[in-house]
């Protein structure tokens, strides 16, 4: 598999925010959101095996991985390596664009499923066959660039009834373009349950630097 980085850092995002956290980043993507965050991880990495990968992640000493990228679930050797890291004790998270199909990960991974709005320019390309196999302890995260994308975003959610899919649903703020305040009067005034998720590493860290 080609990779572009493996690092500990301090969750910034979903339910396990401030958690310490091994970030294992697969590169490569096919869609190219307009606030992208990961370009770097386009193009480049380093080829590894799987059996490479978890030597550096058994290194880092952290119970909690995420494996991300880029779209991590362009990689066939994801699924492996998803098999190992549970087998090995590791509690597991994936971070997807929701473009690609989840129902091949293993049962215990926790999906971040992305659901991409149109500020993001790749609005529709979310598979539906995921809302079929989506668990209770999985996470849908929507990312919020103008008030446009926070209507699309809570008509989906009632559209397709996360609620009752999931425990989680994660509304964040484009970073630097969209006031949190802005976000969460909205989500107030329209008496949402969801959870609003800020991206804590990019105010501990320069949000521009990779491996935070």
């Amino acid at each position: 598999m080609v990779i572009t980085e493996i690092f500990k850092s301090i969750q910034g995002e979903s339910t396990f925010t401030g958690l310490p956290c091994v970030f294992v980043r697969l590169t490569g993507c096919n869609l190219r959101c307009h606030w992208c965050d990961t370009a770097y991880a386009f193009n480049g990495g380093q080829k590894m095996t799987v059996d490479e990968v978890m030597v550096q992640v058994h290194k880092l000493g952290c119970k909690l991985v995420e494996v991300t990228g880029g779209e991590p679930l362009l990689q066939e050797d994801v699924y492996p390596l998803t098999e190992q890291l549970l087998g090995a004790g590791f509690r597991v998270l994936v971070e997807t664009s929701g473009e690609r199909y989840i129902g091949r990960l293993p049962q215990a991974v926790i999906k971040v499923l992305d659901v991409k709005c149109p500020g993001s320019g790749e609005g529709g390309a979310f598979c539906a066959d995921n809302l079929g196999v989506l668990e209770r302890k999985d996470q849908v995260k929507f990312v919020i660039a103008n008030e446009n994308d926070y209507r699309y975003a809570r008509d989906f959610m009632a559209q397709h009834d996360l609620g009752g899919r999931v425990n989680e649903v994660i509304l964040s703020p484009v970073f630097g373009q969209l006031h949190p305040r802005q976000l969460a009067e909205w989500i107030l005034r329209d008496g949402l349950d969801v959870r609003l998720g800020l991206q804590i590493h990019k105010f501990i860290w320069d949000p521009a630097t990779p491996g935070v």
